[in-house]
């Protein structure tokens, strides 16, 4: 058997035929559960730590016992009460951060009079942090379900507003020609050029908007609330229960990772026609 290497292709002489194997650059084939693989080998390093004693379990409660903890908070109804609460605001913050973003983008991306008049407001508002906006909204709303869901849609709605316009505007030119050719009226060109065009910039918004809803979450269920995941949080600081603030990060992770597979998934089906390294 006689070898000869050329950069990227490894030739072979078996039994007189040539055979050309290509090296695999790509990363390869998803892996079966792969995401989860990373939050199991980090509760394994957690559960010897705490077995062996390396993490002190007054400034970290061991696995098992947070485990009985979020038993007992299910037992007792409080674990699903105040997740119940922490989703509605979840989600109704992340619904009207979607609609107002993809409505911002269309009008800034579709007419040069809206990007002038939309994109310079809306970039300071993304050099401004959402929770630095807190005072202003406590004076103005108060303290209320009106002030969570507004911060969590100012956090929500910036991605979704900046990668689908961002979709916009990267659209191959020649299907707006062809578009412009074949006679298509300005509602047709948006249902089958613009929105399957923005589709991908769209699809990775809504994976930050997801996140930033969470995070939002975090905070302003810690300020003057009365239920919510983040109030039982600040509730066990005044006590000193860490296992009951362990679960609720638990939770929140939980929250934040299903989420993101989620909207993975739905990104894998509907953008199923393109070949990515991904796939």
């Amino acid at each position: 058997m006689s070898a000869t290497t050329l950069p990227g292709i490894r030739r072979e002489q078996v039994a007189g035929t040539p055979v050309v194997r290509r090296r695999r650059l790509g990363p390869g084939k998803p892996i079966k559960f792969g995401t989860a693989l990373g939050p199991v080998l980090l509760l394994v390093i957690w559960s010897i730590g705490s077995a062996t004693g390396w993490i002190d379990q007054r400034v970290l409660s061991a696995p098992w016992t947070v485990v009985t903890t979020a038993g007992e908070l299910i037992a007792d109804g409080r674990l699903q009460s105040n997740l119940w609460t922490s989703t509605q605001r979840a989600l109704l913050g992340l619904a009207f951060g979607i609609v107002l973003g993809v409505v911002l983008a269309l009008l800034s991306g579709l007419s040069r009079i809206g990007e002038a008049v939309l994109d310079g407001p809306i970039q300071i508002k993304r050099a401004i942090p959402s929770l630095a906006l807190l005072p202003l909204l406590i004076l103005w709303l108060g303290i209320g379900e009106s002030m969570k869901v507004i911060t969590i849609l100012l956090g929500v709605f910036v991605p979704i507003y900046i990668h689908t316009h961002n979709g916009l505007r990267t659209i191959d030119a020649r299907y707006v020609e062809l578009a412009q050719t074949v006679g298509l009226s300005r509602w047709d060109f948006i249902r089958r050029v613009v929105l399957p065009g923005a589709l991908p910039g769209f699809l990775l918004g809504l994976r930050f908007a997801v996140t930033g809803a969470w995070l939002s979450l975090v905070v302003v269920e810690q300020i003057n609330a009365t239920s919510g995941i983040g109030y039982m949080m600040e509730l066990a600081r005044t006590y000193g229960q860490t296992d009951i603030i362990i679960v609720g990060l638990v939770l929140y992770g939980v929250l934040g990772l299903l989420s993101d597979g989620f909207v993975r998934l739905i990104q894998r089906r509907a953008l199923s026609w393109r070949r990515t390294l991904d796939s």
